[in-house]
């Protein structure tokens, strides 16, 4: 009698084995070329605290936060401040639309193209951004020429973009309308219905690979097709470590096989999420003062941000210097060392507008040490406010070239 619910229960996970499509797509990934685990997933480290889980949840960031002294609490939220003055003064506004994308702006596409105005800016602004860095070339008459002259192209100009998180590819699908590209790599983990891949794969000349991988996997020197292919790397509100898997994949192994990257342009976002693992510039933070431990706390109020608890505030706030300014009309409550019997008091007693200050700061901090690391790596960079806060929040933008 035992055995025939275990029978039962074998025989349905067979079945469901030999139908699985994340096996199935397992099973095929394995055998790409480009397909190499963890390549750009950063250093593993031994954590006594944590354990052997690489992943600080929101949970263990809490409880390192919660642990901590009131003083020690204190003195990071100084730290951070004194660092944020020194490295993040020159984050500059930088809304654009571009004349080369009017044919989106103004509703000049096929008319099955999703069309949400306020992707269609950010969208905009993102190449705007590059094509004002250098690293793209706007056609001189219309997207045609750039089509049908691709051969002609300078041999500094940029054939091939490489999109990051690319969801459905409609970032993509303005760069390729608006600017000539024609070569398109999609990489996305995930599978999306309404794709930009139909509209892509009927311009012609156009080659469009999607790779369904996650890119901490990804070895883009083993795409055979890029080989000594000039590409620009785009990424639209890039989640966490992703921006840093990103940044890895493309410039940490350069040799004389590899595609060429002329520039880059990555919204980054959910800074709540990063890992200190996969963060790229571990050695700059631990410059600064800032231990493993701190970064942790401080991806966790980057959540403040962004947070309900702010919003109604401040509506339409568009940079970080209005809330400062705002928050220091709040000062008279400001939280002292001997008030608090706790931390968790301490955050609690917290005005809202200091919470989303020292949430700004650290998403700004985050961000500079990715800027600075790609300087590192031989590209210029700098980090803009590529579109008002009132359209997103996220709205911080890491470009180079």
């Amino acid at each position: 009698m035992d055995s025939m619910p275990y029978r039962s229960f074998s025989e349905n996970l067979e079945g469901h084995v030999k139908r699985c499509p994340l096996l199935k797509q397992t099973v095929a990934l394995s055998g790409q070329s480009f397909y190499q685990k963890g390549i750009n997933a950063g250093q593993e480290e031994e954590d006594k605290k944590m354990g052997s889980c690489s992943v600080v949840t929101s949970e263990m960031k809490r409880d390192l936060l919660y642990s901590m002294s009131v003083s020690k609490f204190l003195q990071l939220i100084k730290k951070i401040d004194d660092v944020h003055g020194g490295i993040c003064k020159d984050i500059e506004d930088s809304y654009l639309s571009p004349e080369a994308c009017n044919i989106w702006f103004n509703k000049e596409i096929d008319r099955k193209i999703p069309f949400q105005e306020k992707h269609v800016l950010q969208q905009g602004s993102i190449l705007g951004n590059l094509e004002k860095f250098g690293v793209l070339k706007k056609c001189n008459e219309n997207v045609g020429c750039c089509e049908s002259n691709v051969e002609e192209k300078e041999d500094n100009s940029v054939s091939a973009v490489v999109e990051f998180g690319a969801g459905r590819g409609y970032l993509t699908q303005m760069l390729a309308d608006c600017y000539g590209i024609n070569k398109v790599y999609l990489v996305e983990r995930k599978s999306y219905k309404l794709k930009a891949d139909r509209s892509l794969r009927q311009k012609e000349n156009l080659v469009l690979e999607r790779m369904r991988i996650d890119i901490e996997d990804l070895n883009l020197n083993a795409v055979e097709s890029l080989h000594g292919v000039p590409y620009v790397a785009v990424g639209k509100h890039l989640c966490g470590p992703a921006t840093d898997l990103s940044l890895r994949c493309c410039l940490s192994r350069q040799d004389g096989e590899s595609p060429v990257l002329r520039g880059l342009a990555i919204a980054t976002c959910c800074h709540h999420l990063c890992q200190w693992k996969s963060y790229i510039n571990k050695e700059y933070i631990l410059s600064l003062g800032i231990s493993k431990d701190e970064f942790h706390i401080m991806t966790s109020f980057t959540s403040w941000a962004v947070d309900d608890d702010h919003g109604s505030n401040v509506p339409g706030v568009d940079d970080i210097d209005l809330l400062v300014s705002n928050a220091k009309e709040e000062e008279e409550g400001e939280v002292k060392d001997d008030s608090l019997s706790s931390v968790e008091e301490g955050v609690k007693k917290m005005k809202p507008m200091e919470r989303a200050v020292l949430g700004f700061k650290c998403k700004q901090i985050i961000d500079a040490g990715r800027m600075k690391w790609v300087k590192n790596h031989g590209l210029d960079s700098k980090l803009v406010k590529y579109i008002p806060a009132s359209i997103s929040p996220e709205n911080t933008l890491l470009v180079a070239g």
